[in-house]
């Protein structure tokens, strides 16, 4: 496999590997949260988390701009340490964590809503604390909801095209991954190299669904809900 391949391919990888790792620790505190507190604004938080699993990427990408670049809300502060994060590898993880983020939270939330809470409160009773109760209860029983949410985020991140283009840019080694490596190709008119891209993104997606499949079966949830 030559290198227009391997690099956006070992890139993306890294990039979707970070952005799931904090969509996964960002969602599943959110969903948790939000699944236990009761308050008069948690819908409308819930609709903001929500947001960027339906605005547009390139929406997505102009806000993360204005918050990330040298002169946004954030990015003027981290200017100030030395962080630059547009035209990065990492601003492309920020941009592919915030657009799996959704995926990751939804799930999460539908996981964690659906644990019986007597039996975390049967742990309670026998004296276990807030935080064994939380890893030793409920985060076991959730596990295979938010295993669903994390591939489909890491499939997300991968396929990651328009909020990381706009914050990341198209950087060859640097910044480019797969998707946009596959359009720089189309626009050059480079079909050998853009039907070799697309085939491996493909085959990519396809052994992340395999995996899912092994880890999350289909058949599992049915089974276990039979049995109540």
């Amino acid at each position: 496999m030559t290198d227009p391949v391997w690099v956006p391919l070992l890139l993306s990888l890294k990039v979707a590997g970070w952005a799931t790792l904090l969509a996964t620790v960002a969602g599943t505190a959110a969903a948790f949260g939000l699944s236990r507190w009761r308050w008069p604004g948690r819908d409308l938080l819930d609709a903001i988390l929500t947001l960027p699993l339906v605005l547009p990427p390139t929406v997505l990408g102009y806000y993360l701009l204005v918050l990330l670049g040298r002169r946004g809300v954030i990015g003027e502060t981290l200017a100030g340490w030395g962080i630059e994060l547009v035209f990065t590898w990492q601003g492309a993880v920020i941009a592919a964590s915030v657009v799996a983020f959704p995926l990751v939270f939804k799930s999460a939330r539908a996981a964690f809503e659906n644990v019986d809470s007597q039996l975390e409160n049967a742990a309670r009773v026998l004296g276990v604390g807030e935080a064994g109760v939380f890893f030793r209860v409920t985060l076991p029983l959730a596990a295979r909801g938010i295993a669903a949410g994390v591939l489909l985020a890491f499939a997300r991140a991968l396929g990651e095209f328009g909020a990381t283009l706009m914050i990341a840019g198209n950087l060859p080694g640097r910044t480019q991954t797969l998707s946009v490596a596959i359009y720089e190709a189309v626009q050059a008119g480079d079909d050998r190299t853009a039907n070799l891209l697309v085939l491996v993104t493909s085959v990519t997606c396809v052994v992340v669904l395999l995996v899912a499949g092994k880890l999350v079966p289909i058949g599992a949830g049915q089974r276990n809900g039979g049995g109540r």
